[in-house]
């Protein structure tokens, strides 16, 4: 690959987590956010990935670590869950632009919703709805397939289920042509960058595509087998030992040089993850940085 279509240099912070790290000043809650920038030659460009549940509180981290919402090129959407897509338009506007990209899948915004213990809308919310984030600037592109923000740094698109061992994590259902059916989440997609002499960087927001799935699928879109790093969110908090083992083993297979995983994770999973991968896992937290 040409030099000029890989990035330069790529820095993450983790704006938004379940956790924070010891005596932090941010606020932590249950959802991620990410912003990445992303520097290609002399242009740098920032990709904020999710906002968590509570605009409040990612602006809040965002002033303590002096970052301006006006600076920020993006918005990428991994999937249509409340924990990463609620106060989507508070965050619009506070970054202030017209015509803002805001990638999504384009079933982000359908009836999404669990039965157990009750029924409970758990999708985008009514006050981030299509129209509400048209309103406060954004431009929506939906789609299936993978979409580049600059060289170097590009969506999955729809990923394939490979593993026999993964599914989504969690009983989710969704209405299609007035039918209750179950839904299989393929509105999750993650994002992959390519950085000059380090391979991948694959950032998720919930992996209910399966993890596994999401890095073979990364591997295949660009034809890269280093990877330098994996940040997000694994969903594995309710599975199986089983599953667990599968996952952490599977993922040994690959050339990783970090891992970051946590939100849905899990403990059990961190744990795994730490016995297979040691000092090249690390729980994620509020407030870590990652300059690759």
């Amino acid at each position: 690959m040409n030099p000029s279509d890989l990035l330069s240099n790529l820095k993450i912070t983790v704006l938004a987590e379940d956790s924070v790290q010891y005596e932090s000043p941010l606020l932590g809650q249950h959802g991620i956010s990410f912003l990445l920038e992303a520097k290609s030659q002399d242009e740098c460009r920032r990709i904020l990935v999710d906002v968590g549940q509570n605009a409040s509180a990612l602006l809040h981290n965002m002033r303590l670590l002096g970052i301006q919402p006006s600076a920020i090129d993006a918005l990428f959407l991994t999937h249509c869950h409340y924990d990463h897509t609620q106060g989507t338009v508070e965050v619009l506007k506070a970054v202030g632009k017209k015509g803002f990209p805001v990638v999504a899948h384009p079933d982000t915004f359908r009836p999404h919703f669990v039965k157990d213990p009750y029924l409970r809308h758990v999708g985008v919310m009514p006050e981030d709805s299509r129209t509400k984030i048209e309103e406060a600037g954004g431009f929506l592109f939906l789609t299936t397939d993978p979409f580049p923000f600059v060289p170097g740094i590009t969506t999955t698109g729809e990923v394939r289920r490979q593993t026999d061992f993964e599914e989504v994590g969690i009983a989710l259902f969704t209405l299609v042509d007035g039918r209750l059916v179950q839904d299989g989440m393929m509105d999750d997609i993650s994002l992959v960058a390519q950085v000059q002499d380090k391979g991948l960087v694959i950032v998720t927001g919930c992996s209910h595509a399966g993890i596994v799935n999401i890095v073979k699928h990364s591997v295949e879109q660009t034809g890269e087998n280093r990877i330098a790093a994996i940040l997000g969110g694994f969903h594995l908090l309710a599975a199986s030992k089983e599953r667990i083992g599968r996952t952490a083993e599977a993922l040994s297979q690959f050339d990783i040089e970090l891992i970051s995983a946590g939100h849905c994770t899990g403990f059990k999973a961190q744990a795994a993850l730490y016995q297979i991968f040691k000092d090249r896992f690390k729980p994620l937290q509020t407030g870590m940085t990652f300059d690759l």
